[in-house]
């Protein structure tokens, strides 16, 4: 007996409506996008392995799915490849599990019979897209790139193992107006979609290390921001608690006990700031870049998003120099960021291309949905469906239908002909559960007079119309 179709732990099926909604907010994202300036562009879902790894930390490194080398690369003639002896009982889910010596042996393994990885994000195969084709883009470089992305990560409610990122880039500038666009784009689209009221934290990562320089602790950055960023999940005590385990002394946390009261409006946080990283010249830098986005994004104004600075906002440091994004959902609706992205001076530096500073956001498509979703937000009109059917009463009927489906598609309408001429009945009940409002009635009666029956099938009604009605309608 074969066993139940599935599909692979994180990964879905969408029926023609998600598809439909989905395409309805890749749209808006695009649309908007473009008016930006933004190009698009795209890149393989795989990239060569050396090309990800060591880009996203030990976290992000243990999360790329490898892909197998093809042939039989286990029975080569010139070297056979045995699994290491320490390692040979290893499930791969759990390799969070291993110690170092076992990673060691996994990675020298891994890389004899793996040199391709799905791609991780699309900020990192779009800094090697940038070096691979330099001589071919116009700097600075403005790109848009809307493909899906791949995580072997715990899946979750609103996260998942395969999933569609929504990314905006510009490289060869360092200007910090385009962060203020970055932020209007945000707003931009927000908008677009009805979603209102979404906020926009920023920070900045000079203003972290900086923090970190006044405490006495900048050895210890990643740590001191890593359990900072935990602050909204396990609290003061926990925050302070897990940074004296990772030996960040009770002195230091002293010195850093106005962060845990962060309050105020923009301006007064700018102020605390200020006053707590006098004397530290990276820490003061980043508070000036982030006084001169603020200032110039209330001189312009947002339509319904809210600009918050968010001292503990810390995400990708292992790339992020300068502005820290992170989109939160509005209030009523429980979900984690549904947009992030910041300042990278150097990230093509990976690839041998100096000094190219780029600034970035990404939209996170899969949650943007489940917002939308839960408020109820998707326009009536996003459906897959068809405005109409024509009921088929046997050939001569059909043509006679085609004839004006073929005109009301010329008009971008969706209607359909039921393909067999078979009881009306089913055919009605065919469209009620495809949830089509219309149908369309054209017998011997409506081909001599050269009209059409057109029935309401959510109300009831029915009436006797000529083509142009029968298209005012529809396109109602």
């Amino acid at each position: 007996m074969a066993s139940k179709p599935s599909v692979p732990k994180g990964t879905r099926d969408f029926s023609p409506s998600e598809v439909s909604k989905r395409q309805y907010i890749i749209q808006t994202i695009k649309a908007n996008f473009e008016k930006f300036g933004f190009q698009p562009i795209e890149t393989p879902s795989f990239e060569n392995s050396d090309t990800l790894m060591g880009k996203y930390g030990e976290e992000g490194d243990r999360l790329i799915f490898k892909i197998l080398n093809s042939g039989n690369f286990f029975y080569d003639k010139k070297e056979k490849i045995e699994l290491p002896e320490s390692i040979e009982a290893l499930q791969v889910n759990s390799a969070e599990t291993i110690d170092v010596k076992q990673r060691i042996e996994l990675n020298k393994f891994t890389g004899k019979i793996s040199e391709k990885a799905l791609r991780y994000d699309l900020t990192v195969p779009f800094a090697r897209y940038v070096v691979q084709h330099q001589n071919d883009i116009v700097f600075p470089f403005k790109r848009y790139q809307i493909q899906p992305v791949w995580r072997a990560d715990n899946p979750q409610n609103g996260r998942y193992r395969e999933f569609y990122q929504c990314d905006a880039d510009v490289v060869g500038s360092k200007s910090l107006w385009q962060e203020v666009e970055l932020i209007q784009l945000y707003d931009t689209v927000f908008t677009s979609l009805g979603l209102e009221g979404v906020t926009i934290k920023i920070n900045n990562r000079k203003i972290l290390s900086g923090i970190a320089e006044v405490i006495g602790a900048s050895d210890k950055l990643i740590d001191f921001t890593v359990a900072l960023d935990k602050l909204d999940k396990i609290g003061e005590d926990g925050v302070k608690k897990e940074m004296i385990e990772k030996g960040i002394s009770e002195e230091a946390l002293v010195k850093v006990q106005p962060l845990f009261s962060f309050s105020g409006t923009f301006a007064d946080k700018i102020a605390q700031l200020s006053e707590l990283l006098a004397s530290s010249e990276e820490g003061l830098k980043g508070v000036e870049e982030l006084k001169f986005i603020c200032d110039n994004v209330a001189d312009l104004g947002l339509s319904t998003a809210i600009l918050d600075l968010d001292v503990t906002l810390a995400r990708g440091l292992n790339y992020y120099t300068g502005a820290i994004f992170e989109v939160a959902a509005p209030k009523t609706v429980s979900i984690g960021s549904i947009g992030g992205g910041g300042r990278y001076d150097d990230l093509t530096g990976i690839f041998g291309l100096k000094n190219m500073s780029g600034v970035g956001i990404s939209f996170g498509l899969d949650r943007i949905y489940l917002v939308l979703e839960k408020l109820q937000l998707f326009p009536e009109t996003v459906a897959a469906t068809s405005k109409a059917l024509f009921v088929n009463y046997g050939d001569k009927e059909a043509l006679y239908a085609s004839q004006a489906i073929q005109k009301l598609r010329q008009e971008n309408i969706k209607v359909e002909l039921y393909p067999d001429n078979v009881k009306v009945g089913k055919q009605f009940q065919y469209a009620d559960k495809r949830l089509i409002p219309f149908a369309v009635i054209a017998g011997d009666q409506e081909i001599a007079s050269n009209t059409y029956a057109l029935k309401n099938l959510v109300t009831g009604e029915q009436v006797s119309v000529d083509f142009d009605g029968l298209k005012k309608v529809l396109l109602a």
